[in-house]
């Protein structure tokens, strides 16, 4: 019997087959290869490999600080009451003023009234023959005038009264002998910065007494700077801060304790003077007694450094852990870092002129 499909029709396919085997045999030899090579090839050095640049080691300094405000403020607190009747006629006491014994604080009625040391507050007339722990008050504040020169013993006699009408005259109101109630506004310690209610004792206003118009300043306005947390991370206590005064003078200062104020989540760093010194120093007048002064400040986060300097890129680690840098030959310098900041070092071990290492943005150096 005869097939109806000719012989011709089916060709022979194992030649195919063998020549696609030799070729899945020769690619897969050729990745070996490569792989092999590629696994068996010692990696760059990264020094051979990193393009580098030259720079030369140079006397120079670094630092870094931060700049913010300050807050300065006094804390005044009632000293003293008028107990006089009367138009506000003048103001002669300023804010942040110091007076001692006999100072004018203001006009009323054009009579001055001045200021006098004592515990116990005005609260008669002193004339003669008046005794107690006011009328020596009195004779104390005459007798540093240079009117009184008697026995400050608390009883108003003759010679009180006599330099009680010297006081008078020297401040051109009539010379009674007589001091009113009122004329003199008692301050438990003097000398004393002072400021005047302006509220209450202002040109024109009215005075009946009982008004507690005078507080006294301590030695010293309070300085602190809010801060973030990011920021009082970089200020532990004792770094140093430079304030800069409402007149430019710059005063140094030191962080010290902080607590964190609850209404505007902000931590609050109080500043003091160096040793326990008073920050201003005997220049606090220049911070306004009302309000809150606002200082530029800067925050000491590096002191300065002088020395050697190199960008801190040129630093390396050695394996033993030795810090170095590299010279045009090649050689490893081992240094020690004094200080770094904003991107430079100051290095000891090295020669001021020596040319090192530091990694190139652009093709290395010849």
């Amino acid at each position: 019997m005869r097939s109806d499909t000719p012989a011709s029709s089916r060709p022979p396919r194992r030649g195919w087959v063998w020549l696609a085997v030799i070729v899945t045999v020769g690619v897969l030899a050729g990745s070996a290869g490569w792989a092999t090579a590629t696994v068996l090839r010692p990696a760059e050095d990264p020094l051979d490999a990193t393009p580098y640049t030259f720079v030369s080691v140079e006397q120079g300094e670094v630092s870094s600080s931060v700049n913010l405000n300050a807050v300065a403020e006094w804390s005044p607190t009632p000293v003293g009451t008028n107990q006089a009747s009367g138009i506000v006629t003048g103001v002669v006491v300023a804010p942040g003023d110091e007076v001692v014994q006999g100072s004018t604080l203001y006009l009323l009625n054009q009579r001055p009234v001045v200021v006098a040391q004592g515990a116990v507050p005005a609260f008669r007339p002193i004339g003669e023959g008046v005794e107690g722990a006011d009328v020596a008050q009195l004779q104390a504040m005459l007798h540093a005038q240079g009117s009184y020169s008697g026995t400050i013993d608390g009883t108003a006699g003759p010679r009180t009264v006599t330099a009680i009408k010297a006081w008078q005259k020297a401040l051109g109101v009539a010379q009674t002998g007589l001091v009113e109630l009122g004329d003199v506004v008692f301050v438990p310690t003097l000398p004393i910065r002072v400021s005047l209610d302006a509220e209450l004792v202002s040109r024109g206003l009215s005075l009946s007494g009982g008004e507690p118009v005078l507080r006294g300043l301590p030695a010293a306005p309070a300085f602190t700077m809010p801060v973030t947390d990011a920021q009082a991370a970089m200020m532990p206590t004792g770094t140093a801060v430079q304030v800069t005064s409402p007149e430019g003078t710059v005063w140094d200062a030191v962080a010290g304790d902080r607590v964190t104020d609850e209404q505007s989540q902000t931590i609050v760093v109080s500043l003091s003077g160096p040793e326990g010194q008073v920050l201003c120093g005997d220049q606090c007048a220049q911070v306004p007694v009302s309000g809150q002064a606002l200082l530029p400040s800067k925050i000491i986060t590096v002191a300065t450094v002088q020395g050697l300097v190199v960008p801190s890129s040129a630093l390396i680690t050695e394996a033993s852990g030795q810090i170095g840098v590299i010279d045009q030959d090649g050689t490893v310098h081992p240094v020690t870092v004094v200080a770094s900041a904003r991107g430079m070092s100051v290095i000891d071990g090295v020669d001021a002129g020596v040319k090192v290492r530091i990694p190139a943005t652009q093709n290395p150096a010849p």
